[in-house]
């Protein structure tokens, strides 16, 4: 998590495709996986653009069971942060928010049962494309399976995959071409949908440097600067 002297570092919540642990370490080469989350009263879908979304449940799925998205949890240092912001097109589709998360640290006995622990978390979420229904990309498909079996390995419930995942992300392979594909995607990711400039993807992915962010880097964006730094502190002092 880092030392008193190094820069703090993000508690980050992943639910689409960095279910995926190897894609986030090609992404964010500094990023541990800490272990298992699972965010209340929210909702996981494919949105227009073809990738995995959340939104805040206003209705109870039945009178038994609320809405709920499992995810991964990892810790970014800033500079892991800047570059996770181009992968997720910050600001132009998802944007930052700290939402409280609970949470399941790896390697303790029964993760994922019983009730974890609350720990504000960095979650990005897309606002302007709010509603589900539609079909994922061929490619995401491949990167979302491989997410799913990572996902299931360190204990999202396979009842959640099932009712949740599964009626969008079909359990099948997408043939050679489209997995070459999901492999430059998981290492560098290029926006298909229109929706980040074209510009923008080019630059960042060609240099590295947190083109999207507009020059604000890690802590930008909608979740403010100040309250996502400061989740080290939670994380460190287990508070």
């Amino acid at each position: 998590m880092g030392t008193s002297d190094s820069p703090p570092h993000s508690i980050y919540f992943g639910y689409g495709s960095n279910l995926w642990l190897d894609q986030m370490s090609r992404r964010c080469p500094s990023t541990p996986y800490l272990g298992l989350g699972r965010l209340k009263d929210y909702h996981w879908f494919i949105n227009e653009r073809g990738y995995a979304n959340i939104a805040h449940s206003t209705t109870y799925l039945d009178q038994d069971e609320t809405d709920e998205v499992w995810g991964l949890i990892y810790s970014l240092t800033p500079e892991d942060e800047a570059m996770l912001d181009i992968n997720e097109g910050v600001p132009y589709a998802y944007e930052k928010e700290v939402i409280p998360v609970e949470f399941w640290e790896k390697g303790t006995p029964d993760v994922g049962k019983g009730a974890g622990r609350n720990v504000d978390m960095l979650v990005y979420i897309d606002h302007k494309r709010s509603e589900g229904g539609y079909k994922p990309r061929e490619e995401y498909i491949v990167r979302m399976n491989k997410g799913i079996d990572d996902a299931l390995k360190e204990g999202v419930p396979m009842e959640y995959v099932e009712r949740v995942l599964r009626p969008y992300i079909p359990a099948e392979e997408q043939g050679v071409e489209v997995e070459k594909l999901a492999q430059r995607q998981a290492g560098g990711f290029e926006d298909e949908s229109g929706v980040i400039p074209a510009r923008v993807t080019a630059e960042a992915v060609g240099s590295g440097v947190d083109l999207v962010g507009g020059g604000g880097g890690a802590g930008a964006g909608a979740g403010g600067g100040g309250g996502v730094k400061n989740l080290t502190k939670i994380w460190e002092g287990r508070e």
